[in-house]
């Protein structure tokens, strides 16, 4: 009995499938609002800010404008930190796929045992698993190190980079993103 020309109609693979795809297009569309490089380290674009009000409305311009860029650098920092502890390497890759295909990649809600989990339990769930996880790995003081680090590295860019040549992106304007409001990008 052969099968030539014939069509695989599973549905197993064609859903796999389309995860797949969808998973590629939504890290695509996040990592397409990442800023380029050239234009975050322009520097004819650095001075230090006149006081302390022009420093925090830079901070929040910039924070909205290369929120990517920061979120890579401060997880470049941490991976950095996490590279002689091998251990915790795997378990902050392990983690970090778990993050990414429970909370980031996930287009449906999350359904187990019948019920339907609300994001904001899976957000505190894999932060909790994430936290616990690295406790018992040893590392914590290298975490906690590098994430301050990533912090006043960003912070300290973000103040002192000028803000009157970013280009604003209107539909980020329009959502209040670029006025340091509480809004957040899905």
């Amino acid at each position: 009995m052969t099968s030539y020309g014939t069509i695989p109609t599973s549905s197993k693979g064609t859903t796999n499938l389309a995860f797949v795809s969808r998973g590629k297009e939504r890290l695509r569309s996040t990592l397409g609002t990442r800023r380029p490089w050239k234009e975050m380290f322009n520097f004819r674009s650095f001075n230090l800010p006149s006081n302390f009000s022009d420093a925090t409305v830079r901070t929040r311009s910039n924070l909205a404008h290369f929120r990517t860029n920061y979120a890579i650098i401060v997880l470049i920092i941490l991976f950095l930190s996490l590279l002689w502890h091998p251990i915790s390497l795997i378990v902050f890759i392990v983690m970090m796929v778990a993050w990414l295909f429970l909370y980031f990649l996930r287009d449906e809600p999350l359904v187990i045992l019948g019920l339907t989990i609300n994001d904001l339990v899976v957000l505190i769930v894999l932060s909790v698993l994430t936290i616990v996880f690295l406790l018992f790995t040893g590392v914590t003081w290298n975490v906690v190190g590098s994430v301050l680090i990533g912090a006043a590295l960003v912070v300290a860019h973000a103040a002192v980079r000028r803000t009157d040549d970013l280009f604003v992106d209107e539909e980020a304007a329009g959502a209040g993103l670029l006025a340091g409001t509480s809004s957040s990008p899905s």
